[in-house]
């Protein structure tokens, strides 16, 4: 597990646009179609012999009779922390500040990749299976898409995944950690709210994560690394000629 969350800093290399389009295809878009199998798979037998998991309806019915003014307005903000224009608007922000500070573009759109394959699943997934909503007061607009799996859910696990394994990178611990547990608890924060406000079941809420993590981390191994001392040493010896080559 180290060695696959410190895989960019191990091997600092820069690839052609090439080798990064061959890899992003081969090693996230082919993975995904299989992931997009699983999720619709799963959707068509809630949907289909379960009878779209009846007992679900007691979950989504308890959070309605937990609903105060305060967790009103606390969840409508954690709702909206997921929606695709926040979550664009900040992956936006952070590529540009990343690829600025790092010059690392192979590193910076490594988020956008998560969010992008995240969307188009869930997207799909939800056009096809078409699962209704839960039949509780729901406290947003619905909208077009159906409620399996949860968008909110996958694309906020997608980006923030994301982040916490950037965060690794942080060399004081007490701060790496804090970071680190931040950005994985706001998926989870997100998700409850969406049910709380009634706008999914706890299985589109479950498939949403497992969508917005399985896309995290094709993202983040979309790139061929060489991770041994042996490779890294290479690599390193490489950027070193290139630099000499440029100048």
């Amino acid at each position: 597990m180290h060695t696959f969350l410190h895989r960019y800093e191990l091997d600092t290399s820069a690839p052609t646009r090439k080798e990064a389009w061959r890899d992003f295809a081969v090693r996230v878009l082919l993975p995904a179609v299989a992931l997009w199998a699983v999720i619709v798979g799963v959707g068509f037998l809630i949907t289909g012999p379960l009878d779209n998991l009846p007992g679900e309806a007691a979950v989504n019915e308890w959070f309605v009779e937990q609903r105060t003014s305060t967790l009103d307005a606390v969840t409508a903000v954690l709702s909206a922390i997921g929606t695709t224009e926040f979550i664009i608007g900040a992956c936006v922000l952070f590529v540009a500040l990343f690829w600025w500070r790092t010059k690392q573009w192979w590193l910076a759109i490594v988020p956008p990749q998560a969010i992008a394959v995240q969307a188009i699943v869930f997207m799909t997934a939800a056009l096809v299976v078409g699962r209704e909503r839960p039949d509780v007061e729901k406290l947003d607009e619905s909208p077009p898409t159906s409620s399996y799996p949860s968008g909110h859910t996958g694309a906020s696990t997608a980006f923030y995944v994301v982040l916490a394994m950037l965060a690794q990178r942080i060399e004081h611990r007490a701060l790496r950690i804090v970071v680190t547990v931040v950005c994985l608890l706001v998926p989870l924060a997100v998700g409850t709210a969406r049910l709380y406000r009634g706008m999914h079941s706890l299985s589109d809420v479950t498939m949403g994560l497992l969508n917005g993590l399985v896309c995290a981390f094709l993202a983040w191994n979309y790139l061929r690394r060489d991770t041994s001392s042996a490779g890294a040493a290479v690599s390193s010896a490489k950027r070193s000629l290139r630099s000499v080559g440029r100048s």
